[in-house]
């Protein structure tokens, strides 16, 4: 699809204006056609399919003009006959909304509360009479510099350097923050770079000139400890360097800051200033540990990226440090929440040394309540009335391991997001943002229908979360640029909060800007000690072949593998992950079973689900029912094996390897995906890797060169994809390898570890710099946070006890066997909810509405 023509001199308005002109009658038909399905919302896809449904002739002739562009840039239609309203989106992060009354063909050009305005109709139109809370966070971003071109978006710190190395350093005089910022640069009380001998910036430029020459004299690996108290006598401190080379390489950084200042020199300085030995790493929710938890729900990709993520900043740190010539212990703490009832892990342990690693620990502290502590585990989706107590804890507890305050606090998803802002509110400390996973976008409609998810999912409370973090935060690491603001055809998952609404609660106008600077794209990479090349055979791990073997190919069904493989020559077609809707290993199932050439060609095998115990997941027991009945459905068994969750991931780097031996292939089949971690572990063991188009994945590959995109929506195009892969394999081997070995450059380009963490630690400085000499930490759009969340958020998190204990009843009842678990939850008389239930266990519909609210209310 073309872009619209964003320079153009006609208004949206106009072109449609034009448009109903030139073609009335065609455009008539389709917006009746539209009109016809009724009240509703129609998603980019569903628009596009009526439009194809239109005949050849009138669409030819819609071809002609603007139309056909409109519609193919239209995330969103909205019906209330006789009004349609279109969401256009000619290129990421660029809105527009109009409305076309089809009875008289009249076109609307529409404000975004006008159009949100319209869509709460949708849900209950008496609203619009009453006054809505409108969050507009605009007005104080207005004045602050952003890029206006797509290509910009998720290069925040390069676009931010540039604007403000011209703004800030237009002449030596204006040098004087840099001064100070390195003047006041300390650790625990100790000056680093400069003591106060240094006054103003010509003794600052005299004394660099002074020590350039000296160093010219010395040996390039003479430590700095044989010149430091000659370096100190003149002003200079700790923190340039270990040696005369690398020492005199920051020296001449920072002269050419002072003689002709640009942004590339201020971003390698400020990268190499010493700003970060103590990180602390925020994941609340779930279970978070090293053995036995990845098959839970609630973890999984987020676990893995944490401890890797952990393991490369450590190392990095300590190479910076050394480097800096300083003698620093680092510290990094992941914050999780401490399960006490977690049997078989070690979540219930308070401090964890995380493996590998010398100075990083998993700290575990545990909601609690009024009556104590909550001891088992709870949803991702249940854990917001515990955070505000629990983000005073982990200050507590913080405060205790490190003896001071971290210097960056990463806080992660969104519970971990709204604990990490509230610190760093607290503690006045640099936060960073990564979200893995934004609901809104996973649940389409999850805004304008809140009220009927609310329940099961507390929606409310989470996007409201989102806002908060996205909006205190001082900088966002994204994995993607998808993940920020999409691609042509689909809405980021941070742009969905743009602008929407959530009826009868607030109207959100102005939510996140996906063209703010504090937006960057920094790409996390596979496990290199797990995750390495099928072909490096002297790292191979062979002696797991055969529990591998077993795993796939023996021939007992038990709780961990359903069916059997009967033809051991054909290639794999393998996949793994959560076993949940949005995960989509069901739809991948079918795909298989209704292609008759791809079950020739290959055999399935999904890994993902836990049949060796009940789960507590709704999602997961749907789609293992599901999936059991696909099995029976296609008559699965022989081409077919459904494995439990796997949680040794050394083995399971050798399982991928094993699969590559098969000459088979990996498929991510997500509905929607935000990065695609076992996407990068895949193609980082040479296996061609077939991922959805939606999200992350698709920045990943590059089609058709290493690796191949999919879309989940239309499963038997991909799983044509699928056979013509295997078939062009089986006549011409060699470009399976072909596959393999793009993939694996691909990876080796872009996304590792090492990378990764280089680029964490310099934009921490480089964000914490800015903060420092700029109104960059935004004061006034934190005043309108800290009312927001005062006056809307605490409220929505607040315990419903009547609704909360219904819902946990509904749950009860789902699973007799977990009836102890009553007396587990948090902070009310459940002896007495104990003692109704069992009395009036028969009896549901009086229980639900007299026992509750009798016995539960006046004892609160």
């Amino acid at each position: 699809m073309a872009e619209l023509d964003l320079n153009r001199v006609q208004s949206l308005h106009e072109l449609l204006d034009e448009t109903l002109i030139a073609h009335r009658k065609q455009v008539l038909a389709f917006f009746s056609r539209i009109e016809g399905k009724g009240k509703g919302i129609l998603q980019h896809h569903q628009i596009i399919l009526e439009y194809e449904a239109i005949t050849e002739e009138n669409r030819k002739k819609l071809s002609e003009g603007a139309f056909s562009e409109i519609l193919k840039a239209t995330q969103e239609a909205i019906v209330l006959p006789p009004w349609i309203a279109l969401a256009v989106r000619p290129r990421p992060g660029v809105w527009e909304y109009v409305r076309v009354n089809v009875h008289v063909l009249v076109v609307e050009e529409l404000s975004v509360a006008e159009y949100l305005r319209f869509k709460e109709e949708l849900v209950d139109g008496s609203a619009n009479g009453n006054f809505v809370l409108e969050l507009d966070f605009e007005p104080f971003n207005a004045s602050f510099p952003r890029p206006t071109h797509s290509k910009s978006i998720g290069n925040g710190v390069e676009f931010l350097n540039r604007h403000l190395s011209a703004k800030l350093f237009h002449d030596k005089e204006s040098m004087h923050p840099l001064l100070e910022f390195l003047r006041v640069h300390c650790h625990k009380g100790k000056n680093m770079m400069l003591n106060d001998r240094i006054q103003n910036l010509n003794s600052l430029q005299y004394v660099l000139r002074k020590a350039e020459g000296y160093l010219g004299t010395l040996p390039a690996e003479t430590p700095y400890s044989e010149f430091e108290q000659k370096f100190q006598e003149i002003g200079l401190e700790r923190g340039w360097g270990d040696t005369a080379e690398r020492v005199l390489e920051m020296i001449q950084l920072l002269l050419d800051l002072l003689e002709a200042p640009d942004p590339c020199t201020l971003e390698k300085f400020l990268g190499r200033v010493p700003m970060v030995f103590n990180v602390v790493i925020l994941t609340p929710h779930g279970y978070f540990a090293q053995d036995n938890v990845l098959g839970y729900p609630d973890t999984g990709g987020q676990v893995v990226y944490i401890l890797d993520q952990v393991r490369a900043l450590e190392n990095e740190m300590l190479l910076r440090i050394k480097q800096q010539g300083l003698d620093v212990t680092p510290r990094i703490l992941i914050i999780t929440r401490l399960l006490p009832d977690a049997v078989g892990t070690t979540c219930g342990q308070r401090v964890e040394k995380v493996y590998g690693t010398e100075y990083s620990d998993i700290l575990r502290v545990p909601f609690r309540t009024e009556n104590g502590i909550v001891r088992r585990w709870i949803s991702r989706f249940e854990v917001w009335p515990y955070l505000e107590t629990y983000t005073e804890d982990v200050a507590h507890e913080i405060s205790k391991e490190l003896q001071g305050k971290p210097d960056l606090i990463v806080g992660n998803y969104s519970d971990g997001n709204i604990v990490a802002s509230l610190l760093a509110h607290k503690l006045g400390v640099t936060q960073c943002t990564i979200a893995h996973a934004l609901e809104k976008t996973k649940y389409p409609d999850s805004d304008i229908y809140w009220k009927k998810l609310d329940d099961k999912y507390h929606f409310s409370c989470q996007f409201t979360a989102d806002l908060i973090a996205m909006n205190h935060t001082d900088f966002i690491i994204t994995s993607t640029f998808q993940e920020i603001a999409g691609s042509k055809d689909t809405v980021g998952q941070y742009e969905s909060h743009t602008a929407f609404t959530l009826p009868g609660l607030y109207r959100v106008v102005h939510g996140i800007n996906v063209f703010d600077p504090k937006f960057n794209i920094v790409s996390p990479g596979a496990d290199t000690s797990i995750y390495f090349p099928y072909t490096e055979e002297k790292q191979r791990l062979k002696h797991f072949h055969p529990e591998i073997e077993e795993l796939l190919y023996s021939k007992v069904e038990n709780e961990e593998h359903l069916c059997v493989l009967n033809d051991r020559s054909k290639p794999i077609l393998f996949t793994m992950a959560r076993l949940d809707r949005v995960k989509n290993l069901t739809g991948l199932v079918e795909w298989y079973g209704k292609n008759a050439k791809l079950r020739e060609l290959v055999n399935l095998v999904v890994v993902g689900g836990d049949r060796r115990k009940e789960s507590k997941d709704l999602e997961e027991k749907a789609e293992t029912k599901k999936m059991l009945e696909l099995i029976e459905t296609y008559k699965l068994n022989g081409q077919f094996r459904w494995i439990s969750s796997q949680m040794n991931r050394v083995r399971n780097g050798e399982l991928y390897r094993y699969i590559c031996d098969t000459k088979g292939a990996f498929v991510q089949p997500a509905l929607y995906e935000a990065f695609g971690l076992t996407v990068v572990e895949a193609m980082t063991c040479g296996l061609p890797t077939f991922a959805t188009c939606n999200g992350g994945p698709a920045e990943i590959i590059v089609h058709g060169k290493s690796g191949f995109n999919i879309d989940p929506y239309h499963g038997d195009q991909a799983a044509e994809i699928l056979v013509e892969f295997f078939d062009k394999c089986r006549k011409d081997p060699s470009y399976w390898d072909k596959i393999s070995e793009g993939g694996l450059k691909r990876i080796q380009e872009k996304y590792t570890w090492k990378i990764y963490s280089e680029r964490l630690l310099t934009l921490t400085g480089v964000y914490g710099f800015w903060k420092h000499v700029s109104n960059l930490d935004r004061r006034e759009s934190r005043r309108y946070l800290e009312m927001f969340h005062a006056l809307k958020y605490r409220k929505l998190v607040l315990f419903d006890p009547v609704s909360f204990s219904l819902n946990l009843f509904q749950w009860q009842l789902r699973s007799e066997k977990n009836l102890k678990a009553i007396e587990t939850m948090a902070g009310f008389p459940w002896r007495i909810i104990f003692v109704v239930i069992v009395i009036s266990y028969s009896d549901k519909k009086c229980l639900f509405y007299f026992p509750f609210r009798f016995l539960l209310l006046p004892a609160l």
